[in-house]
């Protein structure tokens, strides 16, 4: 269930038409939610984030991220072509490009951003009658499953991405909602719901 009541009512209506935005510790699975949304819910629109990490197996250029150059992410930065961007687990940067953001929010289309929290708290300062969504997991012990599970950082950038985490979960608070992942259908539907939209029977 959702949890963490809003400062404010105008972050408890649902209308499509408004941002919302998904951050969460690592290995909680946003991107994994993200994927369910984008297969099974095609009317709602998904931010791509650049970033200047390598991809990982089996993410495409364009669709899971835009993989950039440091060069090219600063040039970004300096042009203020990144609605927010932040250097995350003190190694790679990611950021959310702003035109496309606002060209989806001008077509009235479902917006739905996939960030950490620090650009949760940037996007924030700037659309504050955005809807946050924090994604977390049914147990500590759960995520560090996840984590070590996928096999993809070493054991030095799993601790650190934990280390992150520990600072992540803490600030769930600061969200209007809360989703545990769980269950990935489960979980997706849910946040449809606090979409405004709903969920369909597969």
């Amino acid at each position: 269930m959702s949890a963490a009541a809003p400062s404010n009512n105008s972050h408890t209506s649902s209308a499509p038409r408004r941002l919302t935005v998904m951050a969460g510790p690592t290995a909680v699975g946003k991107g994994t939610i993200s994927a369910d949304i984008r297969a099974r819910y095609p009317e709602v629109w998904l931010s791509v984030s650049a970033t200047t990490r390598d991809p990982r197996p089996g993410e495409v250029d364009g669709v899971n991220y835009f993989f950039v150059g440091p060069q090219r992410f600063s040039e970004m930065v300096e042009n203020d072509e990144l609605l927010e961007w932040a250097v995350v687990h003190g190694r790679n940067s990611y950021g959310t490009p702003r035109k496309a953001v606002e060209e989806q929010l001008n077509t009235g289309v479902p917006a739905l951003l996939e960030i950490d929290l620090q650009g949760a708290r940037q996007v924030k300062e700037s659309m504050p009658d955005a809807q946050f969504i924090f994604l977390a997991p049914p147990s500590w012990e759960e995520l560090v499953r996840r984590l070590i599970g996928r096999g993809t950082e070493s054991a030095e950038e799993q601790e650190r991405r934990l280390e992150t985490a520990r600072v992540e979960l803490a600030a769930q608070a600061e969200f209007d909602h809360i989703v545990i992942n769980d269950d990935v259908t489960r979980a997706t539907d849910e946040i449809i719901r606090l979409m405004g939209l709903e969920p369909k029977n597969f």
